[in-house]
């Protein structure tokens, strides 16, 4: 293969490349590859250009539905392309794909690859339901490979008529990017880390732990789960919710009643993001996810490596994870009912649970290490450019 083969890979964020993609383009790279980055401004910009050792370009992309903004960063994809003369631009989050893919194939750019990870129209109705639908449509037929990153996805890709069949893939056994087992992992933890963040929460062995991990919004399940933690409160006085993720007041806010009571309930715990979610992760009891959708959610992955216990949602993306009573528990999406009952049962049952997360991290270890996922992405480039 020639070494200066050259790859760009967009996401709509930089906080996507940091955190979402981290390690695959230095990996690419060590593999012979040219790689450029491209996503709208950030403060991470800087930390990734030097995690992964390549260059980055910003296009100014907004995450909402911004037509001339979104004409303008096309127009800039376009020269980047004629002036870079990319071999693959791959893909991954919504405006970056529909962008990116349509500037890629306006410039014949010969493989054009999209990675799916996850859907907004899958928690959609009516007219908006309709435009999404609609983008993907736009995205996937400029796309010449669709790669869907978890098997329920690509159902639903399928059951939607979202593209041609023949374009679709899940790469390996799904995931985008693996996890990094080795930061997952008790026995590399940083002792006064440990410290500082039992501290921070007013750590207490006898308490138990609930914790969630995500963007604190309505399609995340929050609502649901505030409100089952009221109600656990009654008969478990030692219980905690620690929250772990950032408010976002433009896209899919949360109701006041609920940000009121994250915010005044003594036992809610809110952490507004951190680079150690692994620490937060082996201290608690239970690992609970009750999003609307997912793609194939990184949370999981690692909560599973760590042997925590899970109890989520029955969505695509989660069900490529968790198998219900087999490696953790499962509840229909929004059923406070239903979550109340399996955070019961996982709280009288440690021993079972304990078990079920224990198959879970063998699967994790089986399948799911960020260099299984790397190299099965490596050698898709490879075949693809032969």
């Amino acid at each position: 293969m020639n070494l200066q083969k050259k790859i760009i890979r967009i996401t709509t964020v930089p906080i996507s490349l940091k955190y979402l993609l981290r390690g695959q383009m230095h990996f690419m790279k060590e593999n012979g590859f040219d790689v450029l980055m491209i996503s709208a401004d950030g403060k991470e910009i800087n930390e990734v250009m030097a995690n992964e050792d390549c260059p980055h370009i910003i296009v100014p992309m907004t995450r909402k539905i911004t037509p001339f903004k979104d004409l303008v960063c096309l127009w800039k994809l376009i020269k980047i392309f004629i002036t870079e003369k990319p071999d693959i631009v791959h893909t991954h989050t919504p405006k970056a794909g529909l962008l990116g893919m349509m500037a890629a194939k306006i410039c014949n750019v010969k493989i054009r690859i999209h990675t799916v990870a996850g859907l907004p129209l899958m928690v959609e109705t009516g007219f908006k339901f309709r435009l999404l639908k609609f983008i993907e449509k736009l995205t996937y037929a400029s796309a010449n490979h669709v790669w869907p990153n978890s098997f329920s996805l690509l159902d639903y890709i399928k059951a939607q008529r979202l593209t041609n069949e023949k374009k679709l893939k899940v790469i390996s056994k799904g995931s985008s990017n693996g996890i990094d087992l080795n930061r997952f992992s008790i026995k590399n933890f940083n002792e006064e880390i440990i410290s500082e963040i039992k501290k921070s929460i007013g750590y207490n062995a006898n308490n138990i732990y609930i914790l969630s991990i995500g963007r604190l919004v309505k399609d995340k399940g929050i609502v649901e789960l505030v409100e089952t933690f009221k109600g656990l409160q009654y008969t478990s006085k030692n219980i905690k919710l620690i929250l772990v993720g950032k408010f976002e007041m433009e896209l899919d806010p949360l109701p006041k009643n609920i940000l009121d009571e994250i915010k005044n309930n003594p036992n809610i715990i809110h952490i507004d993001w951190t680079a150690h979610v692994e620490y937060y992760i082996s201290l608690a009891t239970l690992f609970v996810f009750p999003s609307h959708r997912e793609g194939f959610p990184n949370v999981l992955l690692q909560s599973g490596a760590l042997g925590t216990p899970i109890i989520c949602s029955s969505i695509a993306g989660n069900v490529d994870i968790v198998e219900n009573n087999t490696t953790g528990l499962l509840f229909n999406v929004g059923d406070t009912l239903q979550i109340k009952n399996r955070i019961t049962f996982a709280l009288n049952n440690p021993e079972i649970m304990k078990d079920m997360a224990l198959r879970l991290k063998e699967n994790i270890f089986c399948f799911y290490n960020r260099e299984t996922i790397w190299n099965a992405i490596l050698q898709e480039y490879k075949t693809l450019i032969h």
